[in-house]
């Protein structure tokens, strides 16, 4: 949870930062912001209560909070392109204890350079982890360790082409690409575990191919639907075992600060475990978004694909 505050704590003064620079621009020309800052932070809670209920059942009380920012940077021919996302949330059940329900942190940084419309050459990096340790068994400290910071923890480095027509679309494909693998825990450091070749091995060097995209989608009016998905194929061994990811967050607003998140992920990674991983939340709550305005791309005469 420290790890949580600390990484919470930085990114809040690179949004500070941001700011400044916005306002800054600001002075010069009030039409086009170049800094453009669209986040959202969010705070679920779930709770649940029996007494004498024959149906049964056993009281819990969840928590679930996390920040989801995208922080941009357009001018001219270029596109830097900032996302954070982090999200931690506990459950404590009576008769089994606290649960971890959520942890991630999922971080890039994508810089192009406009050659053609929407098309750009680019280079990009993005860091994936977890806050604390996952256990083989729903999370039971008492169970098998089988993950925790840093433990697997993912770096990406490469460079290709991003294509861009509009905010809600992103497709970047990097055919050369670099995929560090990192296993801090010790425990954890043992040979066939997240690919590692030999006990001991702290981390594993990956190079290949690698797309991503991202797709928006305005379901109705206070209904939004963001679509995630990856391919990463290592040209260095066993380039077809590709490792999948796919990701979709329906958020449901019902005001300004209520709102209601539902998510899926799917994973598949040879590396990890044969098989594909499946996780599902739901969660009701506060959520605050924060729009800094109009940017470049949202003002209607640089949306060459929209006839006039």
């Amino acid at each position: 949870m420290k790890k949580f505050l600390l990484i919470l704590s930085f990114f809040t003064g690179i949004y500070v930062c941001a700011q400044e620079e916005l306002k800054k621009d600001s002075i010069v020309t009030d039409t086009v912001r170049y800094w453009s800052v669209l986040g959202k932070n969010s705070l679920m809670i779930n709770q649940a209560s029996f007494s004498n209920w024959v149906g049964g059942g056993a009281n819990n009380v969840g928590w679930l909070a996390g920040i989801d920012y995208n922080i941009t940077y357009e001018k001219d021919k270029d596109l830097w392109e900032n996302i954070i996302v982090l999200g931690y949330g506990q459950n404590d059940t009576k008769g089994l204890g606290v649960r971890k329900t959520q942890d991630v942190i999922n971080v890039s940084t994508n810089y192009g350079r406009k050659f053609s419309k929407s098309w750009y050459f680019s280079l990009g990096a993005g860091l994936q982890s977890q806050f604390s340790a996952g256990y083989e068994d729903g999370n039971n400290p008492e169970a098998k360790k089988i993950s925790n910071f840093m433990a697997p923890g993912y770096l990406n480095i490469g460079m290709g082409i991003t294509y861009r027509p509009n905010d809600d679309l992103t497709v970047t494909l990097r055919p050369t690409n670099g995929r560090w693998t990192f296993v801090s825990d010790r425990e954890l450091q043992i040979a066939g575990n997240y690919g590692l070749k030999s006990d001991g091995d702290a981390s594993l060097l990956q190079f290949g191919f690698l797309g991503t995209a991202v797709y928006k989608l305005k379901v109705m009016e206070g209904v939004n639907l963001t679509n995630t998905a990856s391919v990463f194929s290592n040209y260095l061994d066993h380039p077809e075992r590709l490792v999948l990811a796919y990701g979709a967050v329906l958020n449901l607003k019902v005001n300004k600060y209520i709102s209601s998140n539902i998510t899926v992920d799917l994973l598949y990674d040879h590396n990890q475990i044969a098989k594909t991983q499946l996780k599902q939340t739901l969660g009701i709550g506060f959520a605050y978004t924060l729009d800094n305005g109009v940017k470049r791309s949202d003002r209607k005469d640089s949306q060459w694909w929209i006839k006039k």
